[in-house]
């Protein structure tokens, strides 16, 4: 499927939310500071990431099989059906996976069919820009400050730059 300008997003989305066993704490410490937003959309996670969504955070999502006996396939399914608009994905890299197959070939469906994918917290920055609904930009950025005003003084200060850098669509490198 090519890159098509005219593909429409509702202002409900739909999300699917996958992470690795040790990227479990990222992916909920991620959901925790974007609960407000995500909880207006659309979610479906992979069995234990489901659970972890719905016990810690009291969201609603659909849950579907663990990774290794299905899950990332299901997700899948749901891409190639036009029934899932974002994936966040936290997958450790680091790590061998019985099912990396089926891993790879999550990546290449949400590659193929032009779904966004964020694989860390910086990656997950992009959903500032789809939470503003149309108002561009300028109310992405507006809507970034307000949210990053809850963070801890050393965390805030370089998440807002590196935020500020993807909304800007900017490199941004730390030492």
């Amino acid at each position: 499927m090519a890159l098509d300008a005219g593909v429409r997003m509702g202002r409900r989305k739909k999300i699917a939310l996958i992470a690795h066993d040790n990227k479990k704490a990222d992916l909920v410490a991620w959901m925790r500071f974007n609960r407000e937003l995500l909880a207006e959309h659309d979610l479906y996670a992979t069995r234990t990431t489901g659970r972890l969504s719905r016990e810690t955070l009291g969201l609603q999502v659909t849950g579907f099989h663990s990774g290794p006996l299905g899950g990332d396939q299901q997700i899948g399914a749901k891409i190639v059906a036009g029934e899932c608009d974002f994936l966040i994905f936290f997958w450790d890299p680091l790590e061998p996976h019985p099912h990396d197959p089926d891993v790879r070939a999550l990546l290449r469906i949400a590659a193929v069919w032009n779904v966004p994918v964020a694989c860390n917290p910086r990656h997950g920055g992009f959903y500032d820009l789809v939470s503003a609904d149309g108002g561009g930009v300028r109310a992405a950025y507006r809507a970034l400050r307000r949210r990053a005003g809850r963070l801890p003084p050393a965390v805030r200060v370089l998440s807002l730059a590196h935020r500020h850098a993807a909304i800007l669509n900017i490199g941004l490198m730390t030492a």
